[in-house]
């Protein structure tokens, strides 16, 4: 191998971190050339349509070079960062030489609205996390001025990712109908490369219901467990023995996972989705599973996820139960291969023994990739989750 191909095996690329994400923004450079970095550690600041986040390595070793200077656009696969020296011919790669300027760091809403203004966010004060600025410090900066409308795209949609390869450099800044475009193209991808199918199965959740009150009867409300980590811990054991639905589908062909993690779906507060993963689900205590799930979607809706956290979903699952929601039907999230959805707990009559009952059910839905598994696999799947949740001290 040349020196330029093992230059080029070393690159860190722009990962993807939504649904509607081609591309996103270099905020800020945390390391320099020379520093050395572990795996896990972040090493810059790039910002989307849904806000800014920390990019985490997946590698460690010494920063060879920054590929691309700080403030500019670059699409998602476009190498950002070469591990180790660097040795290309003809000539080195070199940063571009860009006048030193204040890191500003803004919603995407509150620079749009700026712009439209002529509001210089350098002498705005940030009141979001880590000091972002949000829409409502350039409004009160502009002296609150009640005509100003800016509009919020609210997707209903499931996340899908589609990585785009093609290095591409454009000035900062994208529109609310560009972010609607975006997630609109993603599903269309996914829908049309994809071929789901869909299977739905009501639960019997009075087992897990009765335990769960007994449980959370002597704990505090903050130690109390949430009926989602019961359902989520139930889906990622089933997953243990049901692999197909639980990985990738990759160069054409299905590339299981080993390790189980599961992605979140989580709507924004300022609209869009996000699907941090809670790695190695299925071997979680559900204590330690209950605390990962309020502070991954605390986290999603706040600031502060990882660009790791993002990408390292083996499966996703979505639920609009606190909505009142009875059945949702997920779109799947590529590379993935299967999407569950959740429907809100609700008292259903149920026959027991013959007898009508009342008992809480819950509808679960599974959306899967046909090249890779079918009917008959996702009915077992839906039915190991079910009997699961029967014994839910077991989990």
């Amino acid at each position: 191998m040349s020196d330029v191909e093992t230059a080029a095996a070393r690159e860190f690329r722009m990962p993807s971190l939504g649904a509607d994400m081609d591309a996103a923004t270099v905020v800020r450079w945390l390391v320099k050339p020379g520093d050395t970095v572990a795996r896990g550690d972040v090493v810059a600041e790039v910002e989307t349509d849904k806000g800014v986040f920390d990019v985490d390595v997946r590698e460690g070793g010494a920063v060879g070079a920054l590929l691309v200077p700080a403030g500019t656009k670059v699409a998602v696969g476009t190498p950002i960062l070469r591990f180790g020296a660097v040795a290309v011919a003809p000539a080195t790669v070199a940063m571009p030489s860009v006048p030193a300027a204040p890191i500003v760091r803004a919603s995407p809403a509150a620079r749009r609205l700026a712009e439209e203004q002529h509001c210089d966010l350098a002498g705005v004060v940030g009141s979001g996390p880590h000091g972002v600025i949000t829409l409502d410090d350039v409004r009160r900066a502009l002296g609150g001025a009640a005509s100003v409308v800016v509009p919020v795209v609210a997707p209903v949609v499931a996340p899908v990712v589609t990585p785009v390869v093609a290095p591409t450099v454009t000035p900062t800044g994208a529109s609310a109908d560009g972010m609607r475009a975006a997630i609109a193209a993603a599903v269309t991808r996914s829908k049309r490369e994809i071929p789901h199918y869909y299977l739905a199965h009501d639960i019997d959740l009075q087992a897990a219901m009765v335990w769960l009150q007994q449980v959370n009867a002597e704990r505090t409300v903050a130690e109390r467990l949430l009926p989602a980590t019961l359902l989520i811990k139930a889906i990622a054991t089933a997953l243990a023995s049901h692999r197909e639905f639980n990985g990738f589908y990759l160069d054409g062909r299905a590339a299981p996972s080993d390790a189980i993690h599961v992605g979140i779906v989580t709507a924004l507060r300022g609209g869009g989705l996000l699907a941090p993963a809670i790695p190695d689900t299925n071997t979680m205590p559900l204590d330690a599973l209950n605390t990962a799930l309020l502070d991954v979607v605390h986290r999603a809706r706040t600031g502060g996820v990882r660009a790791s956290e993002l990408t390292d979903a083996t499966i996703s699952v979505t639920s609009l139960g606190d909505r009142g929601v009875g059945t949702v039907y997920g779109v799947i999230y590529p590379p993935q291969v299967a999407i569950i959805g959740l429907g809100t707990i609700t008292d259903r009559p149920w026959a027991v023994q013959g007898m009508l009952d009342v008992r809480p059910v819950v509808t679960i839905t599974l959306a899967a990739d046909h090249r890779v598994s079918d009917g008959h696999r996702g009915g077992l799947f839906l039915s190991t989750i079910r009997d699961l949740l029967q014994h839910p001290e077991a989990l």
